[in-house]
Formats: C-alpha cells, structure tokens, sequence
C-alpha cells in the first residue's frame, strides 16, 4: 500500500508511476477523499473541544444557581456530543474508503526497472547452460512412453475436472524427489529456514500480501471463508503481520514446501495440454523480511538461490528482468527464471523472484525498532519460487528424453531415489 504523506507530497510521483504500468491517473481522487477526511476530522476535534469547554462551564452554573444558563450550557453539550458522534463515524467511513482505494493501486516500479507493456518487453539479463541437441524430435512432457503410465489427466477430469492431474508410480515419485531436494538445497546451500504452513487462511492474510480485495477472483474460497493459498507467500509473508520486531531480528529468510491453488481466471485455453498449468500444483517458496537497506541485494541472493536449483539439476535457463506491464501487482522489481523446455522449443517461466519494498509491510503494519533507537520503521518484502514443482518435473523429463521413450534423471536426484537414476520406458525406475 502506498504512503499517503508521500502522495501529499508529491502526487505527480504515484500518477507516474502509475502511467508506467498502464494505470490511470489516481493522485486527485486520493487528495479529495484525504482532504475530505481531514476536514472531518478537524471538525470533530473542534466540536470535541467546544463540548469539553461547555462541560466545564455546566458546574459553574450550577454552583452560581443559574438554571437558565445551566440548561443551555446541558443542551449544548448534548448537541456538541451528538455532533462529535457523527463526524467520527464519517470520518471512520472516509478513513476506510481511502484505505480501500489505496489497497486497489499497483507498487511503484523502481526506476531501473524497463518499461513496457507486456511480456514482449521484459529484458534478459543472463543465460546459463546450452539446451541439448537431439538426434530425434524431443517431445512434450506428457507425450513420452515413460511417462504416460504415471500421468493421467483423465481420471483427474473425472475426479475434479480440467486442469488436474494424477501422477503416480515413477513419475510421482521423481516430482515428490524434486520437493525434497529443493528444501534441502535451499536449506543446507542457501541457509533458508524450512518451515511448514497452514494452506487455509484468513481474509487479512490475503489482504496483507495484495491478494486481495482486487484479485478474489485468481483463488478459491471455502464456504466458511477461508482462502486456500496460492503460494506460500501469503503464510510466509504474514508471519511478521502485525509486529514490530528488533532490528537484530532481520533478515528473516524462510523457505516451505506446500500445495498452491489458482483458479487460473483469464487463462481460459492458455496451456491447457499436459501439467503446466494446473488448478492445483505444489511449489517451493522462499521469502525474506529484511531492513530496508538490504532489500535489493537480497533480490539479487534470491534470484541466486533459485537459478542454484536449475544449476544443480542441469537444467538451462535464462534470467529476465519483467517491464512494467508485465510485474505484478505488488513487485517493485521482479526477475523470472525460465527454463528451456526441448518439446517447445522454448524456455518457459519457473520462478519469479520479487522485491515488493514497504509495499506489503504497509498492508500487514510489520515494522522494525532500529538499533539506535529511532522511530519505528516498516520492513522490506521479498517473495520467489524456489522452484514450482510441477514445471521443474516437466523440464527434467523433457531435458532427459531418450528417443525411446525413456528418461534419464538428473544426478541430484539420485539419494533421494534411492539410487535410481532412469525412468524406463514401461514407467518404472530403474
């Protein structure tokens, strides 16, 4: 959420910065509901003073035996009390109207970030590892013969509809190998600390890291009221809601493997073959709380711990830097990871690695005592992939492909395969 003060300040800033992400101007209506919010509440605290005044002056009467002007003085501090009532509920209204529209508006895109309009504008910053040359036609994940026996999307239709997936025998166990290879590589080479989330939270929660109120619609929500997460960044962002913590408690950096849920709106007809888009996937997710002057190096360790992954398990990737029009809502910068996948001939997104700044510590009121005792301060935010599982299964298999139909597995995987280092062309490890 944006700072009000600042846009008093300097309200050309946020329509600027609102212009280049697409958005429209929003700088005059945040000023007239604030004025109108002031206003009220100068107001309040007026007729407040004048009651307090009026409330005074009725013992004064009453002890000179005025009864005239003791009943006046009664009467104006009835009405001054009635008035005070009723310009705190407006301005409680106004308070709660600026807030919400505030909680519509996008963070501010940090200056380097390069601008454009879409996905055909991010830039890319560095590659790594050269994609495999074939002596066949790679295929498609889901079209290998190891792999149709373990990945069945037709009795997932039937038990929940398009977008869902069975997986099974070899392949369930080489994607639940993934999981736990990421935490531990994350854990023992990039010192994150593993912890384990609730995928049910509260309405605040999603609030807090901008899932909501503007975007409802991307997840799902329980009949009782519970939001089934989207990623981890929601439970691992908002451990801090709410708190003030000592500067020496920074940085915080966690790491969790949880089951994700997207109803993926607006994405009708978009990669509907094989796993790559799923209602229901499971991912790694990292995320840091820092002091604000640590932010953005902590951007560029991140990005490290999630490129480390793909280095590890041999996959080649390259790093872009999102435009404007593509970052998301909450991001002030953000990095995506694709890696390339032989049976589209291109590299697709794995991890997006962002630094959201104050942005969500405004909505969530987490802040910081710094050490030489100034005033409290709000912390930084950083959320990214660590990997998606699901789309890190789909590249291993793709990367390994055999022209039979086999696929032959990363080395990383091995220990937790129990020595196995192929899936045969029949669907078992071998």
């Amino acid at each position: 959420m944006h700072d009000i003060r600042a846009i008093r300040e300097n309200p050309a800033a946020l329509d600027a910065a609102l212009a280049r992400r697409g958005a429209e101007p929003a700088s005059s209506h945040v000023l007239a509901l604030d004025e109108k919010r002031r206003t009220v509440i100068h107001a309040a605290e007026t007729a407040q003073a004048e009651q307090n005044k009026a409330s005074k002056e009725v013992g004064a009467a009453k002890a000179k035996g005025d009864e005239a002007e003791f009943e006046r003085l009664r009467a104006l501090v009835a009405e001054k009390k009635a008035e005070v009532a009723a310009m705190q509920s407006q301005a409680k209204e106004l308070d709660a109207e600026l807030t919400a529209f505030l909680m519509t508006l996008p963070n501010t895109p940090l200056a380097d970030v390069p601008d454009g309009a879409d996905e055909d504008d991010n830039v890319e910053i560095r590659r790594w590892g050269t994609p495999r040359e074939f002596t066949f036609a790679p295929k498609e994940h889901y079209e290998l013969e190891g792999v149709k026996p373990g990945m069945d999307f037709e009795t997932a239709a039937k038990l929940s509809g398009s977008r869902f997936v069975v997986l099974s025998a070899g392949v369930a166990r080489i994607h639940r190998a993934l999981a736990q290879f990421m935490i531990d590589h994350h854990v023992e080479n990039n010192g994150l600390s593993e912890t384990w989330t609730p995928v049910l939270v509260r309405d605040e929660m999603m609030q807090g890291t901008g899932q909501l109120p503007k975007f409802g619609e991307d997840s799902y929500q329980t009949t009782n009221g519970w939001w089934l997460v989207p990623t981890a960044e929601v439970t691992l962002t908002n451990i801090v809601n709410g708190m003030t913590v000592e500067e020496s408690y920074l940085p915080r950096r966690y790491v969790a493997h949880t089951q994700c849920f997207r109803s993926e709106a607006g994405s009708a007809g978009k990669d509907t073959a094989g796993m790559l888009r799923q209602h229901q996937f499971e991912k790694v997710e990292m995320v840091s709380v820092t002091h604000p002057d640590q932010s953005l190096n902590e951007h560029d360790r991140m990005t490290k711990c999630a490129e480390g992954v793909l280095e590890a398990l041999g996959l080649p990737y390259r790093t872009v830097v999102l435009c404007t029009g593509d970052m998301g809502f909450g991001a002030q910068k953000t990095h995506d990871i694709e890696v390339w996948l032989p049976g589209q001939n291109t590299y697709r997104e794995i991890s997006s690695v962002s630094v959201c700044g104050d942005f969500q510590a405004r909505r969530m009121n987490a802040r910081f005592k710094p050490a030489d005792g100034g005033k409290p301060q709000f912390l930084h935010t950083l959320n990214g992939s660590g990997l998606a599982v699901g789309r890190a299964l789909i590249a291993v298999l793709e990367n390994g492909q055999q022209e039979d139909g086999s696929v032959d597995l990363p080395e990383a995987l091995y220990p937790y395969l129990r020595g196995k280092t192929r899936l045969a062309a029949d669907g078992t490890l071998t």
